[in-house]
């Protein structure tokens, strides 16, 4: 009988092995040298804790709200695209999972089912993931298609104005499916000589002239509470609340876009001090841990998002495996506040941990 994984680092391991190399290296690699890659996972580590005693930790609650969407823990699903390259059943089987767990899925613009496949696989609260394109009418069109199945709110990533060099895509000549929502609206065969068909694509379809001042346009077009996805200082920060969105995603794009771009949980509470509690904040990458969730929310995250051990679980035993990646990370994050003395998620605060800052700070 195979071992079961007991972590997300096994399941990465049993989607190595399963996966066909060019895919595994899609979902796993970096941009560039890799760098920031690597920090996304190793700044958390970095990140030690203060823990309480003699607590009354009988009943852990786990369980908190988004945009006032109640959610069993603050763990969501990061969008990522093109699921079926891991699963035949794709982003369904993603959904469900994310139905099952009580928690939000936000959905790729990439991916490989429509929004309305998704939508109808299972009755839950979602998000979507949205790109803008040189075609506006595209990106409108998706954005009415997403309210009109009945997601609630749109994550606009704001991080791409072209693609990353993602240097095992070019070596692997990536080939990339077509993306569903847009079957019939979009070309196809969009190839290169270089490499990857992705950046390719992306450099034929999205819109480098997208910039603040056009975030008007997107709140003119839906009813939907906008978050900004790929804020990574201070400044964007209080930019992005002049512009009015719902809530601030601290993303450095999966280490995929500038590489040597800051950790994400290393920039989390200059973002958080910016933004003043007027919206959520929100962080992803590099988290594989319950301790890592823990981490986040002490330095003033609402909730983080996980986007390549889903892929992980989805690899190895669809449906179920993604299901399994989030309830090992929610009993990781349990047992964290068990032990640091923290019976809910609102009782943990900056003082349960101790970052390299702090303790720069007491050697002065």
């Amino acid at each position: 009988m195979a071992v079961e994984p007991v972590n997300v680092k096994e399941f990465q391991e049993l989607a190595r092995q399963v996966l066909p190399k060019m895919y595994y290296d899609f979902y796993n690699g970096g941009a560039e040298d890799q760098y920031t890659l690597g920090e996304n996972i190793e700044a958390y580590h970095r990140i030690t804790f203060h823990p309480r005693v003699l607590i009354d930790v009988s009943r852990i609650s786990l369980s908190t709200t988004i945009l006032g969407h109640h959610v069993s823990a603050p763990i969501l699903i990061a969008p990522t695209a093109m699921h079926k390259l891991a699963h035949p059943e794709g982003e369904v089987a993603t959904a469900r999972a994310a139905a099952t767990c009580n928690t939000i899925m936000v959905m790729s613009f990439g991916s490989t089912c429509t929004i309305e496949e998704v939508a109808s696989s299972c009755n839950a609260a979602r998000f979507f993931q949205l790109n803008i394109f040189k075609r506006r009418d595209l990106s409108a069109l998706v954005v009415r298609r997403a309210e009109r199945n009945r997601f609630k709110a749109i994550v606009l990533t704001v991080d791409t104005p072209r693609l990353g060099r993602r240097e095992a895509d070019i070596r692997n000549k990536m080939v990339a499916p077509q993306v569903k929502n847009f079957e019939g609206l979009l070309p196809t065969d969009v190839v290169s000589d270089k490499g990857s068909d992705l950046q390719a694509y992306a450099e034929a379809t999205f819109d480098p002239s997208f910039s603040w001042k056009d975030i008007e346009w997107l709140r003119s077009i839906t009813n939907l509470p906008i978050l900004i996805k790929g804020i990574l200082t201070r400044e964007d920060a209080i930019k992005a609340m002049e512009v009015g969105v719902a809530g601030i995603i601290v993303s450095n794009h999966g280490a995929r876009q500038l590489d040597y771009s800051p950790a994400t949980i290393s920039v989390l509470e200059e973002v958080v001090h910016a933004v003043e509690g007027k919206v959520p904040v929100l962080v992803d990458g590099g988290i594989r841990r319950g301790t890592d969730v823990f981490k986040a929310l002490a330095l003033g995250a609402q909730a983080v998002l996980i986007g390549r051990p889903i892929i992980y679980g989805l690899a190895v035993k669809g449906e179920c495996g993604v299901r399994r990646v989030i309830e090992m990370l929610r009993d990781e994050l349990e047992l964290t506040m068990a032990l640091s003395g923290c019976p809910s998620v609102n009782d943990i605060t900056r003082g349960h941990v101790i970052t390299e800052r702090d303790r720069t700070r007491s050697m002065l």
